[in-house]
């Protein structure tokens, strides 16, 4: 699927950029090996429509400043009083380039090893995948279907990865396994030392009575 995002070139900076966010424009910048940094601005609840379905990691083409380019969402700022995306930073990708971006992991099924009495632990969440834009997956889905035991584990390797995606993470690191639940073991109760003291100091006493 192809998001595309319409974007206009901006010369406002600074304090004026207040009154752009309150116009409803998002301000941006864009830049990349290939591509001169421009300051740009976008409209804000179409970037928040497109950015909600894409994330960071799905390749955006940029239209409206110049000719059409491929790029991806480096950064969002976000203002700290009300929380609401006030600034990004697009990376323009090099035509015929490969990209190394985060792809976000999307666990399925059920593990059952569960019934045993053990919890699904997710190790990773994500992974760094490389390869050409056009290849760039969404997401990776985990069926965990596959832990029958507490000895049972998924790694990197066994991920399923489209034609032309190379992960880049550790093949043998792992990303998912049902952990056994330990029993909980009452402790001691602890000793009061004093109520120990003040009874041997009882007993001598009784004992030295008992010699007169």
């Amino acid at each position: 699927m192809t998001f595309t995002l319409k974007a206009s070139e901006r010369t406002e900076k600074g304090k004026k950029l207040q009154a752009l966010r309150a116009s409803g424009k998002l301000p941006a910048v864009v830049y990349g090996p290939k591509h001169e940094a421009m300051t740009i601005m976008l409209d804000a609840k179409e970037f928040e429509k497109v950015f909600h379905e894409a994330g960071e990691s799905s390749v955006l083409v940029l239209t409206g400043v110049g000719e059409d380019s491929e790029v991806l969402v480096q950064e969002v700022a976000y203002s700290p009083v009300k929380g609401l995306i006030e600034h990004v930073d697009f990376y323009a990708i090099e035509k015929g380039k490969e990209v190394t971006v985060n792809i976000p992991l999307e666990f399925t099924g059920e593990a059952p090893a569960i019934k045993l009495g053990g919890s699904l632990t997710k190790a990773l969440h994500e992974v760094e995948v490389t390869c050409k834009p056009a290849n760039l997956p969404h997401e990776i889905v985990v069926d965990v279907s596959s832990l029958h035991t507490f000895e049972d584990s998924i790694l990197v390797k066994d991920l399923n990865v489209p034609t032309g995606v190379k992960i880049e993470n550790d093949e043998e690191e792992t990303v998912a396994f049902v952990a056994e639940a330990k029993e909980e073991v009452e402790e001691p109760a602890a000793l009061d030392m004093g109520a120990i003291e003040v009874e041997q100091k009882g007993k001598e006493a009784a004992e030295e009575g008992s010699d007169k």
